[in-house]
């Protein structure tokens, strides 16, 4: 094997560079072309926009807001009066109207959101009425006027709490009656024997026949229902009352002190023939339930965004924010369509999500930030007060 030498290496012999005058130069007599190059820095396209959003979430959530007062009624619209006015002013403001530029969803996703809207029935949640008017027990002793009055309509789920209340007008429930697959004599029947009891929650077997009964429960009217409890059946008769409530005497006597069975449970009025809006108690055995089609869809959205809204106040640190901010937080920042965002966006800066990668969209069907306000003001778990200074803001319980 051979190797290569050269006498460079060997004998220290180095070649002499050029002199400077004999460089070439591209810049010519540019002072600064002799210093070092360095690559651009690439700039970030939201790092200015997000930033600012940062800075001022931090700011406003690392004190504590000033609190004039509360505030009792969230609706500022003066037209609001009585409580149907107030029913079709929830519903009008359930849902934000569908972008039209920039959605980030598929026609396919969009016709999901609008089929998701359309299948809901027109309910309203009672909670919700009473945060949106004045006086909570003016608008109680007003829907039971109207319920017995046959304008409105009071549906009890149980075991969902305040959630489960809901209102509907009579003259939506009759049209979706008559949208029904069901035959023209059943559903005559059936708008029959609500109009006779416009207060009723539960009915007897012997009101609906055998097979009147199977198509509205298969329709979604009719629910299958546990036995009714008067109040002298639920207190003065303990042998009985101790088969199926809570409110006998003898559960009550061997309840915890102190504990909620002791006072005969969650749903001890209602179990007593009592439900807060003058509910009809009907002799004999109760077998059916009044009950709206696709209720369950319209209670599961309004729990999930009561703890999405929650969670939302959770990232301050004293679980309170201003409306403006905690607005953007629902929305979950998405691009506006004002001109300055329009410019943003020719420039490359970031200007917004997509609505479509947004929660409220993806999750909640674009219910608006206004109806899950009044939903959890209603519910207690949330107050909103004046700060003095940057508007109302909203603080969890």
């Amino acid at each position: 094997m051979s190797f290569k030498r050269s006498a460079a290496h060997t004998s220290g012999i180095k070649k002499r560079s050029k002199p400077a005058a004999f460089k070439r130069s591209s810049s010519g007599t540019n002072p600064y072309s002799s210093l070092g190059r360095s690559k651009s820095i690439p700039r970030l396209k939201s790092s200015a926009s997000t930033s600012r959003l940062e800075e001022e979430e931090d700011f406003l959530s690392s004190e504590r807001l000033d609190d004039i007062g509360l505030i009792q009624a969230l609706s500022t619209d003066l037209t609001l009066r009585d409580v149907p006015q107030a029913i079709l002013y929830i519903r009008g403001k359930m849902w934000a109207p569908m972008p039209e530029q920039r959605t980030g969803m598929n026609s396919e996703r969009i016709a999901e959101v609008l089929n998701f809207r359309l299948a809901l029935p027109p309910l309203v949640t009672v909670s919700h009425l009473q945060a949106l008017l004045n006086s909570a027990t003016a608008v109680e002793k007003e829907i039971a006027e109207l319920v017995r009055g046959g304008a409105i309509r009071k549906i009890v789920v149980g075991g969902r709490g305040n959630t489960g209340e809901v209102l509907m007008l009579v003259r939506d429930l009759e049209e979706m009656v008559g949208r029904s697959a069901m035959e023209d004599n059943v559903k005559e029947k059936f708008l029959g024997v609500l109009k006779e009891n416009p207060t009723a929650v539960k009915f007897e077997r012997g009101m609906f026949a055998g097979e009147d009964a199977k198509a509205l429960m298969r329709v979604g009217f009719l629910t299958s229902a546990t036995a009714s409890w008067t109040t002298t059946d639920a207190f003065s008769r303990p042998a009985e009352g101790s088969r199926g409530t809570m409110t006998s005497i003898k559960s009550i006597s061997r309840a915890a002190s102190g504990s909620m069975a002791a006072v005969g449970g969650d749903g001890a009025v209602h179990a007593a023939g009592g439900s807060g809006g003058g509910a009809k108690s009907l002799s004999g055995v109760v077998d059916f339930s009044l009950a709206i089609p696709t209720t369950g869809p319209f209670l599961k959205l309004v729990a999930n965004a009561r703890a999405h809204f929650l969670s939302l106040l959770s990232k301050s640190r004293y679980r309170e924010a201003p409306e403006h901010l905690l607005r953007q937080r629902w929305d979950g920042g998405i691009a506006a369509d004002d001109a300055a965002s329009e410019a943003r966006r020719n420039r490359g800066e970031f200007a917004g999500v997509s609505p479509g990668r947004t929660r409220k969209w993806k999750l909640f069907y674009g219910a608006t930030y206004e109806w899950i306000l009044g939903e959890c003001v209603g519910a207690g778990l949330v107050e909103v007060f004046d700060t003095g200074s940057v508007g109302r803001g909203v603080r969890a319980l």
